[in-house]
């Protein structure tokens, strides 16, 4: 039996979005991407390899997953064992302090986390950019999550040129996150079937790429400059133009809710009030609203007297993976 070993990983939001693979197996996206990793939702994962067991064991929020269910959870420790040379099985336990499967970007903390604690619970040693590389092969956004700050995931081709790297990992910009929880509950479509509908069947993914590679060499300098304008004017059209992609797939379909469009409406009219704020959706309807500091009392008076108290989180920049024993 190795020694536990436990991972803390945040999530992360999408500025500059994340939409299609070009190779499913690997995970390897169809374009670049750029985020910002989130303090106030994270994953602690912790993982023991045993000689004991005759298998995996996945707990995930107090609950033992089936070998469906734990499926990519596997798949990553098969990955960590070719690496460590063993065929050891593990013990994961996993607590997620994020909705899950909401749009919340859940994978991205879990995956990055579970790569953390298990890359070195098998005596691995990773580079941050090898790390990065493990934690993609579980959930694309992972990647991203290895790093606290403004991310960026180059594309790549193959799994060796892959991964994340931060932009502006120590943020000295006084900026904020209003995540408005709108529906907790697990999405229809996952984010998977998504993507996978919009690349075959929207006959406006080739634009996609084009304006995703147009979005971030136009949003790379804002963040520097701490041009927050211009930063929030990109991630609101950038997520709008993700959004209408599952629009006019066939057959369509769409994240929103009424709540969402509601939501929208509401920062909206904020902006023409004079406060600052921008949204942008992942794959789900919870919208999330990008401020600077000062402006988040009138952003969360509104959304919480509209939509309640209890629906409105405030998140800043997070850190990096961080191991907890």
């Amino acid at each position: 039996m190795t020694a536990a070993v436990t991972a803390r990983a945040h999530t992360n939001i999408a500025l500059v979005k994340y939409w299609g693979k070009a190779d499913t197996d690997l995970i390897i996206p169809q374009t670049d991407s750029l985020s910002l990793t989130l303090d106030q939702f994270y994953t602690d994962t912790q993982v023991q390899f045993d000689t004991a067991l005759d298998h995996d064991v996945v707990v995930v929020n107090g609950q033992v997953l089936t070998d469906q269910a734990s499926r990519k959870v596997r798949h990553v420790l098969d990955i960590v064992r070719d690496l460590a040379g063993t065929t050891t099985y593990a013990t994961v336990t996993s607590t997620n302090h994020v909705p899950m499967a909401a749009g919340l970007a859940s994978s991205a903390s879990a995956f990055a986390a579970l790569a953390g604690a298990a890359s070195r619970a098998a005596g691995l040693q990773l580079t941050p950019r090898d790390l990065s590389r493990l934690a993609r092969r579980g959930s694309g956004s992972a990647t991203r999550s290895v790093y606290g700050g403004f991310v960026e995931w180059h594309a790549g081709h193959d799994d060796a040129s892959s991964y994340a790297k931060p932009l502006m990992e120590d943020v000295d910009w006084p900026i904020a996150v209003v995540a408005l929880v709108l529906d907790p509950h697990q999405k229809k479509v996952s984010s998977r079937q998504g993507m996978q509908a919009s690349v075959t069947t929207s006959p406006y993914y080739p634009a996609w790429r084009e304006v995703v590679q147009q979005d971030l060499t136009a949003i790379r300098p804002a963040i520097l400059a701490h041009d927050f304008p211009t930063t929030g004017e990109i991630l609101e059209t950038n997520a709008m133009r993700m959004h209408a992609l599952t629009l006019s797939a066939n057959p369509p379909f769409s994240y929103f809710n009424g709540d969402s469009l509601a939501a929208m409406q509401a920062v909206r009219e904020l902006r023409d009030a004079g406060h600052a704020c921008y949204y942008t959706l992942d794959a789900g309807p919870n919208v999330k609203i990008f401020c600077e500091t000062d402006e988040l009392p009138a952003i969360t008076q509104r959304l919480s007297d509209q939509f309640g108290t209890d629906r409105v989180l405030v998140a800043h920049p997070g850190p990096g993976i961080q191991w907890l024993d």
